[in-house]
């Protein structure tokens, strides 16, 4: 038996991102909206320093879940569901950018150079 989200805020950004999927005919929104059903224990934790060595100059990483603080980030643009503290001040600092999945589906909303870690 799988529990329904209670949050509103996250019910909220699934449907968005169902909608977006549909509308901008972009699979990636819908890929998304699938791991931020799962239950909150399988949503991933991914590190910045992970995130630096796995992205490519000119991508954007993309966390359907929480991103931690450990390690260095350099200047990369994140999104994801949630960032710690640590790790936006780190992104901020070394020049990158943090976004909620809102915000990228705005600016983005086709999904390209998008690469989706963790997860």
């Amino acid at each position: 038996m799988r529990r329904k989200k209670e949050n509103p805020q996250i019910i909220k950004t699934i449907e968005f991102l169902h909608k977006a999927a549909e509308k901008y005919q972009a699979g990636i929104w819908k890929a998304v909206a699938k791991k931020l059903e799962k239950p909150y224990k399988r949503w991933a934790e991914v590190n910045i320093g992970k995130i630096a060595r796995y992205v490519k100059k000119g991508e954007i990483a993309l966390v359907p879940g929480k991103v931690l603080g450990m390690g260095d980030a350099g200047k990369i643009e994140v999104a994801a569901w949630k960032f710690s503290k640590q790790a936006k001040q780190k992104i901020e600092k070394a020049g990158g950018k943090c976004y909620n999945l809102f915000e990228i589906v705005e600016k983005n909303p086709k999904g390209s150079n998008i690469r989706i870690l963790g997860g």
